[in-house]
């Protein structure tokens, strides 16, 4: 009787241990196969959500930079004018039989070509004065009145203009100036220039 119970007991702690050796087997199986998942990298659905966020946070920024730029491309319009404008006065002192420059390539010129003539001024950046563009901008000088004396063309006015590229992207106004050096805006980014700055 004592030996079958004896063999009941230790058949009983052998099929114990057996589980416990199992589930234990179970268990490290378990953990290396979580700690291979991590280590695998991102799943789908995360990087979805990654990209989700950066999507939207695109669409929030980038109108709002393209603003900003079109807003520094106005206000540099506006500085570009006056610097003209203040140009023109410079030239008109320099060459008084000439009376202003026209076309606005007259103002331009290389300093390194020789001296300033009526043709080549030097009174403002070459690369403007020969493609009449900056900053999302095109300039021109359009030619007032005119006077001949003795076999010369005088011109005693003239009209800075400054236009946007492209109306809306490079900005939205568009702006004028005289001989007076008062900056107007056409504010449909034309030439029609009647409001002022304000």
């Amino acid at each position: 009787m004592l030996s079958r119970t004896l063999l009941q007991f230790l058949s009983r702690s052998n099929r114990t241990s057996r589980r416990r050796r199992g589930t234990m087997k179970t268990t490290t199986r378990i953990r290396n196969t979580r700690s291979s998942k991590l280590e695998a990298g991102f799943t789908l659905i995360e990087l979805l959500i990654v990209m989700s966020i950066m999507l939207i946070l695109m669409a929030l920024a980038v109108p709002q930079m393209l603003k900003l730029k079109k807003h520094a491309n106005e206000l540099s319009a506006e500085q570009t004018l006056r610097t003209i404008g203040q140009a023109e006065i410079s030239y008109n002192s320099a060459y008084p039989t000439n009376g202003f420059a026209c076309p606005l390539s007259e103002l331009g010129g290389d300093p390194k070509s020789g001296a300033p003539t009526p043709q080549a001024a030097q009174l403002i950046d070459p690369a403007l004065a020969s493609s009449g563009q900056k900053s999302g901008y095109t300039f021109s000088i359009v030619c007032g009145t005119k006077v001949t004396i003795n076999n010369q063309d005088v011109y005693t006015s003239y009209e800075i203009t400054g236009v946007p590229q492209a109306v809306g992207k490079t900005g939205d106004n568009g702006y004028c100036s005289d001989e007076n050096n008062i900056v107007k805006v056409d504010p449909t980014g034309g030439t029609n220039c009647v409001q002022s700055i304000q």
